[in-house]
């Protein structure tokens, strides 16, 4: 146990010697920071002393507690922890295994009575510990200023520590595995930044599926489909071309047809994209979490503004449920199991290799 402990306060102090450290931690109390100088009332929102009238979103639509959740989770998570300092965290521990095994380091290790496996799962937690520091003090501050400015104290708040840092293991397994196999700081590096673009690239093309199989099932695309013809029948009238019933009779069935093979093909894809997206980590769907925590569909519903049209408000409903429904074993349990298989293999390669 006092082996394991001092390597990893060693690896500990090799990280918070990179500078990049404490200015990740800077920049995620300035993101609060930030985060507290916005307000919400009935008229719009108030930035500091400058009043931004808006009808769509105000203290009516979004009450001060859903407010400041929402930018917490959609822009604090969202967009800061799930991706800016993300990317910064991996700069930082990336080159741990590389450095590890180039440097001669690891020599002095196995020379002692402490297995490789140990070593390996010590050197991995080290790196995870980077963004759990990071990402509790951000929640702890974020909990604050909601506390304070929203007036509701939302203990669901830290539920980002776990998620985050989940998020952030599957990334970091696959750098760990690229930097055992490469021994290449920048390899690894870029490596994991192109896998992070294809998951994420899988993601996107299995929503974006998603939308246009729900669209076309509540017959959205088919309004619109219908608007073109009319336009086309008004033309065409004007040019005393009108077409007949019987023509139009024609034309009826060729387009439920091809309505049939597009939504044929929609389901096709949206199938093997599902199941591509099974096997590999969740990213999104593991921050998305977070917000099925904090807000509840209903306060999701007061975000949609004027809209008007009930198909497309059914459309938004059954994407959200969708989305929500899946299920926690499903987003996280997969993307473990995956996390796990690739630092199997990591951890077979450092284990058997001859430094």
């Amino acid at each position: 146990m006092t082996q394991t402990l001092a390597i990893f306060l060693e690896a500990y102090r090799n990280l918070n010697s990179k500078k990049l450290f404490w200015g990740v931690l800077v920049i995620s109390a300035l993101v609060v920071l930030a985060f507290a100088c916005v307000g919400v009332n009935e008229r719009g929102v108030k930035l500091l002393v400058w009043q931004i009238d808006n009808e769509a979103l105000n203290a009516k639509t979004s009450p001060p507690p859903v407010f400041y959740k929402m930018i917490f989770s959609g822009i604090g998570i969202g967009i800061w922890l799930s991706w800016l300092a993300t990317i910064l965290a991996l700069i930082s521990t990336a080159g741990i295994f590389p450095d590890l095994i180039t440097s001669g380091s690891v020599d002095l290790f196995v020379s002692k009575p402490i297995s490789r496996l140990r070593l390996f799962v010590t050197e991995y937690a080290a790196g995870l510990l980077f963004v759990a520091l990071q990402v509790t003090l951000f929640s702890l501050m974020s909990f604050l200023v909601i506390g304070l400015r929203g007036g509701v104290w939302e203990p669901g708040l830290f539920v980002a520590v776990p998620l985050v840092i989940c998020f952030f293991s599957y990334l970091f397994s696959v750098c760990v595995f690229l930097g055992v196999l490469t021994r290449s700081t920048v390899a690894a590096l870029l490596l994991t930044l192109l896998f992070w673009f294809f998951v994420y690239a899988v993601g996107a093309g299995e929503q974006t599926v998603l939308v246009f199989k729900t669209m076309r099932k509540h017959g959205v695309d088919l309004q619109a489909m219908q608007a073109e013809q009319a336009r086309n029948r008004a033309a065409a009238g004007q040019a005393g071309t009108e077409p007949a019933p019987g023509d139009a009779a024609k034309e009826a069935s060729p387009a439920l047809a091809e309505e049939q093979d597009a939504s044929g093909v929609l389901e096709t894809a949206h199938r093997v994209l599902y199941s591509v997206k099974t096997v590999l980590p969740k990213t999104s769907e593991t921050i998305a979490l977070l917000q099925r925590t904090l807000v509840r569909l209903a306060d999701l519903e007061g975000q949609q503004g004027g809209t008007q049209d009930k198909r497309i408000v059914a459309v938004q409903r059954e994407l959200a449920e969708t989305v929500r429904g899946r299920s926690v074993a499903w987003v996280v349990g997969t993307s473990l199991c995956f996390e796990l298989a690739v630092l199997a293999w990591a951890a077979l390669l450092f284990c058997r290799r001859d430094f």
